[in-house]
């Protein structure tokens, strides 16, 4: 059984001998190498859109954590706006020396108060309309910017 198995795997082992000598056409390696550097060169186009997309979402992101800080101070100053008014006020009224004198006082107050109201509200319209035409501004720049190099 021995001499029937060697007999068997002689044509194998003439075979793996020959394959050892065996040239590759130079049409075969070139077509490796080109292979080889054109997914070399993809990999890096992929890292590099990659990068770029996370710098547009840093970008983004950046952007929103300001414009919330700046936000957050707004509305702070505004609360403490808005206190200094009524402790003042409220200085204003203890001065009155006659109801009719306060009444006026209370109205020039409310009208004070409501005109503040009016244009802080004019101020945030024009602000949040600014912010939405940088936002979608800077991020069709920022898709822009990605899609270009990536395509």
């Amino acid at each position: 059984m021995t001499t029937e198995t060697n007999t068997a795997f002689e044509g194998f082992k003439d075979a793996f001998k020959n394959i050892q000598n065996l040239e590759v056409p130079e049409a075969a390696r070139e077509f490796v190498k080109k292979s080889a550097n054109t997914a070399k060169d993809r990999a890096a186009e992929v890292f590099a859109g990659s990068e770029r997309v996370t710098a547009a979402v840093e970008n983004a992101v950046t952007e929103s954590v300001t414009e919330a800080g700046k936000i957050s101070r707004n509305i702070q100053q505004a609360i403490y706006e808005d206190a200094e008014a009524f402790f003042s006020g409220i200085d204003k009224l203890a001065s009155a020396k006659s109801f009719s004198e306060a009444v006026e006082i209370q109205s020039g107050l409310l009208r004070a108060r409501g005109e503040a109201f009016v244009s802080r509200a004019k101020a945030t319209t024009d602000y949040l309309g600014k912010l939405a035409a940088n936002g979608a501004k800077s991020a069709q720049d920022n898709f822009a910017k990605v899609y270009n190099k990536t395509a």
